[in-house]
């Protein structure tokens, strides 16, 4: 039943596709966490900057995004991202992108959980002469991380899915041999339930282990 997968090379895709999310994933957080960071600063310039990024990026569709990576940064403006084989820019370029899509959704989530930790907690530290940023590092984050598991479980999920858009710039992931599949195949039912089931296997665990992770970290007030 399945001798149409002979030949193709499933869990190259697929790897290809965790490697997309590790890697857009611990970039969102970073990028994510800097902004959330920014938009509860009290400098108006870096509110103003963040809350202008998340407005934007969250409006542009990802596919935007990813073709202007290509189009826009390598062929245009010649940003390789320091690689020289085609392959290794246009995967390059597609982390980049989703980076710069998934953060802001990171930010959004983060903001959430920091709005959950009492003011009093901020106000005593900056009276025991803490600066903003030793606030924001010992005090505020590490509660609105534990408060917002669930959240960033729904962006990682999401973030994987989207990984598929990057075909468009003809990275080698799932969904490009899926594509490549049904044009050289005549079996569309089949190639489309053992993709479908392959996203399964990667999302369904994600979530169910960041829900557990979730109950137990989360803070009781």
């Amino acid at each position: 039943m399945f001798d149409f997968l002979e030949g193709y090379d499933l869990l190259g895709a697929f790897w290809v596709t965790v490697q997309l999310t590790v890697y857009s994933a611990l970039g969102s957080l970073i990028w994510g966490t800097l902004l959330a960071g920014m938009k509860v600063s009290p400098v108006p310039l870096m509110r103003g900057f963040a809350t202008a990024y998340v407005n934007v990026i969250r409006n542009i569709p990802l596919t935007v995004i990813i073709v202007f990576s290509s189009l826009g940064l390598f062929q245009t403006l010649n940003i390789s991202l320091g690689a020289s084989d085609f392959t290794d820019i246009n995967f390059r370029l597609a982390v980049l992108a989703l980076i710069a899509y998934t953060s802001a959704f990171v930010c959004e989530a983060l903001r959430s959980g920091i709005n959950t930790v009492p003011v009093g907690q901020a106000e005593a530290a900056r009276a025991l002469g803490l600066s903003f940023t030793q606030v924001l590092r010992l005090i505020v984050l590490p509660q609105a991380f534990r408060a917002v598991v669930n959240p960033l479980s729904n962006v990682l999920i999401a973030l994987t899915k989207n990984t598929t858009v990057a075909s468009a710039i003809g990275v080698a992931e799932a969904s490009y041999l899926m594509k490549s599949m049904i044009e050289a195949e005549a079996q569309l039912i089949l190639i489309s339930s053992v993709f479908a089931f392959g996203f399964i296997v990667l999302t369904l665990p994600t979530g169910l282990i960041l829900g557990w992770v979730s109950k137990k970290v989360a803070v009781k007030r």
